[in-house]
């Protein structure tokens, strides 16, 4: 069941430190898991990437095909999974933590 997931969004601690300390803007470790077409298309199954820490599901797609511009094709028809829960691309912000998994899900056609 394909459903627009859960926010990510952690509030953080309120601790007295300053709002604009470029937190969204640190780049976080992930792993990006690819399947079916999206493996054929870059090349590999899987691979570390360096992304910002708070991204929309849009934006993180876009990092991913600047990585692997023939992923582009698939775009319509993509699915993220973040930590295992589905995520639709659009405005969505994710807060991603180091080690978090993004499986790249293209449609399985079958009979």
């Amino acid at each position: 069941r394909l459903s627009s997931g859960r926010r990510r969004h952690r509030e953080p601690a309120a601790e007295g430190g300053p709002l604009g300390d470029g937190g969204s803007m640190r780049c976080q470790q992930v792993s990006v898991l690819y399947f079916a077409r999206s493996a054929e298309l870059a090349g590999l199954r899987s691979e570390t990437l360096s992304v910002p820490r708070q991204i929309t599901s849009l934006q993180l797609w876009e990092e991913i095909v600047k990585v692997h511009p023939r992923l582009a094709v698939i775009r319509d028809q993509v699915v993220f999974a973040v930590q295992q829960e589905y995520v639709l691309l659009g405005d969505q912000l994710l807060v991603l933590q180091p080690g978090d998994e993004v499986a790249i899900i293209p449609p399985i056609s079958g009979g």
